[in-house]
């Protein structure tokens, strides 16, 4: 399946085991001897009473991340078209909390979700001059680590979001997002995930995207994210301090994979 582009295999443990995830994340991942995708997700039982279903997400290296948006945008769709759920709002157990996802139905099927993506978290001291190029960037935390930088040059982000991945700055890497505001208002965006490298949309990215340029005095609190692969539709709410997205899911489709030692 994919949100916009990013694109992760799924597996419903429920039906099936995966032991080594991020053994299968790192092979299945490949472009070219693999199925090819930006990662693995592990569609599941929760562990807490709290929530209905549970993901894990293992990125193209193996790694495994703490949340991702498109990805639970893609759950939420596989969930009620498959008919492991009836409900149009799912709780969904991540390492980063629990994500409460609305099904915008038409008929039976989902034509997008929104999701509530929790309230976000700015570090000051985090902000720091990047490279020997000078970028000032804002540090904003969707419950996975995000380095925003508004750019003139988004597309630099194949030259430098790897350097700024791996920067003394973020012991635990960090995703590197380089937007720009357009004229119609929108914030052009492109992304370098940890793990990943550059992928057509990140769902934690474009959340992160609309909060830095609220912050920064660059848009409001409601903005369309224009990423590689689509649009998402970013909401930061002044009543709760949520940050909702909005965005579609697809199926790409089915298969099977020989599990061998």
């Amino acid at each position: 399946m994919h949100g916009c582009g990013n694109d992760y295999i799924y597996v419903n443990t429920m039906l099936y085991e995966v032991n080594s995830p991020s053994e299968a994340a790192i092979k299945w991942s490949n472009r070219y001897k693999g199925i090819g995708s930006d990662g693995l997700v592990l569609i599941g039982k929760p562990s807490i009473p709290e929530a209905d279903f549970s993901m894990r997400i293992f990125n193209a290296d193996g790694s495994e991340a703490m949340m991702c948006g498109n990805a639970s945008r893609c759950i939420g769709k596989y969930l009620y078209e498959r008919g492991f759920t009836n409900k149009n709002e799912i709780r969904l157990q991540t390492l980063s909390g629990i994500k409460t996802l609305w099904l915008n139905l038409v008929g039976d099927i989902v034509e997008s979700v929104t999701v509530d993506m929790l309230v976000p978290k700015l570090q000051d001291e985090s902000q720091f001059i990047a490279s020997n190029d000078p970028k000032l960037g804002t540090f904003v935390s969707m419950g996975n680590p995000h380095y925003v930088i508004f750019t003139d040059n988004v597309d630099q982000v194949g030259e430098t979001g790897c350097t700024l991945e791996h920067h003394p700055a973020f012991p635990q890497r960090c995703n590197i997002e380089f937007a720009s505001i357009m004229p119609d208002g929108s914030i052009r965006t492109r992304v370098w995930e940890r793990g990943s490298g550059i992928t057509q949309a990140c769902g934690t990215g474009a959340c992160a995207s609309a909060v830095a340029a609220f912050v920064n005095g660059k848009a409001n609190r409601t903005s369309n994210i224009v990423m590689d692969g689509g649009v998402l539709s970013i909401e930061w709410r002044e009543t709760d301090q949520h940050v909702y997205m909005t965005g579609p899911a697809s199926f790409v489709f089915d298969g099977e994979i020989e599990i061998t030692n």
